[in-house]
């Protein structure tokens, strides 16, 4: 079930809604929350509820024993359990494959289902772990609730990662008003039109314009498609996974805001950020503050020598690139960033200070070239399309179907590029600022504040209604 399926804007969440209201006090709403994550999270799988279950039972019972004493034995069984379980099921198959291949020999291994969201709640759970050994959080005596923390499907399936230690008290007593609800559902309307009205529409083009006739992508169909195809499909495609990605973390912020949880933003307009060190402070924020605190920091950070501190980079963002996926293009991903992180540190930093324009456009290209990377896990296919935007596969720059398909978009992508700025958030501020000084400006703002959340849920309902192309890319993480 994805946050932008007409079952779940329409049935799931108005029933969710309704009994939370009509529960009275906080533990009998946290029953109803706790229940429809539960249905929520087996929607699509129903078994791997129970692994869901069992982690956080684990969990909520080392912690448990963490003040009776051997505190660091109960830490370390913990990362076994979590990182064990993620390993089998992300990694498993993927480390058998390369054996295999190395040794020319099929795999003895069958091919193991990912649990949808199993990095996110895996995370969640080692951050509380983590953060009661450290004496950060008092452990939590009652299950239910450590469950319902792993679970709660505002953000279990894609994050943002939520930190147990920025929910504890709403846990178990919040309190929610008018405001907070009206923030909450523009905040929710505005994550739908992002991710039904952009990602998708970004994400439809993506891909049509290097498909092959059966609709998929292949290593003949990018030879095959135009340079300007290529160009223009990964400039979608970065568009697609902004909008796509940012909008399910504006959806789960403005559902956890209408009930009183007040989640972290975790994305803060990365493409105008002007270093590639910037770029990772805007985007996916709730992660790369994951890894900062819990493997960066761990290792050292940069408290030692330059060298320790670049290999410690190379750690954390080779595991990053792995926590992605298990697929070498993922970990190729990642050092692809490392390399540039490494020279921003070393060198490069204080020449992006001086020039931020230039800083912008650099780190655009490394992002850019960085989604070649991360969109295709078949190293054919990505070559060839690095081949192919440079024609060097000797294809040519356009044909008739693709700038026509392109010219079907020529105001729809700038208008894409802009809205990944905070021109219409700057535009809005500077609005809200004249309401308070002319009555006709003010009453204007509050109309459309009370109008806008609506007409992009009727449109995004408009545009959901028979068309099947809905994918969440995250989900595969």
């Amino acid at each position: 079930m994805v946050f932008s399926s007409l079952f779940f804007l329409y049935a799931f969440f108005p029933i969710c809604m309704l009994l939370y209201v009509l529960a009275r006090t906080t533990p009998a709403r946290n029953v109803v929350l706790l229940i429809f994550s539960l249905l929520f999270y087996a929607w699509g799988e129903p078994i791997y509820m129970l692994l869901l279950i069992g982690m956080a039972f684990f969990d909520w019972l080392f912690t448990l024993q963490m003040p009776k004493g051997h505190a660091k034995l109960w830490l370390v069984l913990a990362c076994v359990v979590n990182l064990g379980i993620l390993g089998v099921f992300k990694y498993c198959n993927f480390i058998a494959d390369n054996i295999s291949a190395i040794f020319g020999a099929d795999s003895p291994i069958p091919t193991i289902a990912l649990p949808i969201g199993i990095s996110f709640y895996t995370f969640q759970l080692l951050s509380y772990v983590i953060d009661v050994y450290r004496g950060e959080v008092a452990p939590q005596k009652r299950f239910a609730t450590v469950l319902l923390y792993a679970s709660l499907f505002h953000q279990c399936i894609a994050g943002p990662i939520v930190r147990y230690a920025d929910v504890e008290n709403e846990l178990t007593a919040r309190r929610v008003n008018a405001a907070d609800v009206s923030e909450g559902i523009r905040r929710f309307c505005v994550g739908l039109g992002k991710k039904v009205i952009i990602a998708n529409t970004c994400g439809n083009l993506a891909d049509t314009l290097i498909a092959g006739g059966d609709g998929s992508i292949t290593l003949a169909s990018v030879t095959a498609a135009p340079a300007s195809a290529l160009w223009v499909s990964m400039l979608a495609y970065t568009l697609q996974i902004y909008f796509d990605f940012s909008a399910y973390s504006d959806m789960a912020i403005g559902m956890g805001r209408m009930i009183g949880f007040h989640y972290l933003e975790n994305f803060n307009y990365p493409y105008i950020a002007a270093s590639v060190k910037d770029f990772w402070r805007r985007w996916h924020m709730s992660l790369s503050t994951f890894f900062r605190d819990y493997v960066y920091i761990p290792l050292g950070g940069s408290r030692r020598s330059l060298g320790r501190t670049v290999f410690n980079m190379f750690i954390v963002w080779a595991l990053t690139g792995l926590w992605h996926g298990a697929s070498w293009n993922f970990v190729l991903w990642g050092l692809w960033f490392f390399v540039f992180l490494a020279a921003e540190t070393l060198f490069l930093g204080k020449a992006l200070k001086k020039a931020p324009i230039v800083g912008v456009l650099y780190t655009l290209i490394v992002v850019y070239f960085g989604w070649v990377l991360f969109r295709f896990q078949d190293a054919e296919v990505m070559l060839a399309v690095l081949r192919g935007m440079f024609g060097v596969g000797g294809n040519p720059w356009a044909s008739f179907e693709t700038t026509l398909l392109i010219k079907n978009h020529a105001f729809f992508l700038p208008a894409a590029m802009v809205g990944a700025t905070p021109v219409f958030a700057v535009l809005s501020r500077r609005w809200a600022a004249l309401g308070k000084q002319n009555g006709l400006a003010a009453t204007s703002y509050a109309v459309a504040q009370l109008v806008w959340p609506f007409v992009l849920l009727f449109v995004s309902t408009i545009l959901l209604v028979g068309n099947s192309y809905n994918p969440f890319l995250y989900f595969q993480f």
